[in-house]
């Protein structure tokens, strides 16, 4: 059996036709994974963020109430401070 021009161009037709929808198929289902894949770790990612977001802020709150201890600690020297400056002066001035 022999094929003849319109034959053959019919075959290379048929066959161009098959593996470009085969690449669109394959494109299509790849696109479809990347999008899934992309998603879910846009959900993992967001977990973890809120996940260090409130440890971040529960380490803030932390220091924020040790600083503010140790400011009034210190508030607290300096005014007794203060005073026994202001009794030393007082002291000093009545003596002389």
């Amino acid at each position: 059996m022999r094929l003849d021009d319109p034959q053959v161009w019919t075959l290379i037709g048929v066959f161009t036709t098959m593996m470009l929808g085969g690449m669109t198929l394959m494109t299509m289902q790849f696109s479809r994974v990347i999008r899934a894949e992309i998603g879910g770790l846009r959900g993992e990612l967001r977990g973890e963020i809120g996940g260090l977001r409130g440890d971040l802020s529960g380490r803030l709150e932390s220091l924020e109430g040790r600083l503010t201890g140790r400011i009034d600690a210190l508030e607290h020297k300096v005014d007794s401070l203060d005073k026994e400056v202001a009794n030393l002066a007082t002291r000093f001035w009545r003596s002389q």
